[in-house]
C-alpha cells in the first residue's frame, strides 16, 4: 500500500487532470476547501489533504447544483478507483481520494 504522502501526490496529479478537463469542457473553476483543520465531518479527507471542493462556473454563472458537477464527477472517478465524487453523497463540488 502506498504511503499517505504518496497518495496525496497522486491525488494532486488527478486534481490537475480534472481541472484541465473542466476547462476543456468550457467550465471555469475556483477553489473551495482543499486542506482544512476544522469545519468538516469527523475523519474528513480534507484533514488529510485528500479532498478538494471546487466551485464551478459556465458562461460566468456559478453552478451550485450537484447535477452541474456530474460530468466532472464521472471523469474524476474514471481517473482512479480510489477517487470518489461527492455527488454520490449529496456534496456535488467535492472530489476526494480514499485512503487507505
Amino acid at each position: 500500500m502506498a504511503s499517505l504522502r504518496t497518495t496525496q501526490s497522486e491525488f494532486v496529479l488527478d486534481v490537475a487532470k480534472l481541472i484541465e478537463y473542466a476547462y476543456e469542457q468550457g467550465y471555469e473553476l475556483t477553489f473551495g476547501d482543499a486542506w482544512a483543520t476544522s469545519g468538516h465531518c469527523t475523519n474528513s479527507n480534507h484533514y488529510r489533504r485528500l479532498a478538494i471542493d471546487l466551485n464551478l462556473f459556465k458562461d460566468g454563472k456559478y453552478l451550485q447544483k450537484t447535477s452541474d458537477h456530474a460530468l466532472l464527477g464521472t471523469y474524476w472517478e474514471s481517473l482512479n478507483l480510489a477517487n470518489r465524487w461527492g455527488g454520490r453523497f449529496k456534496d456535488g463540488n467535492h472530489y476526494e481520494r480514499r485512503y487507505p
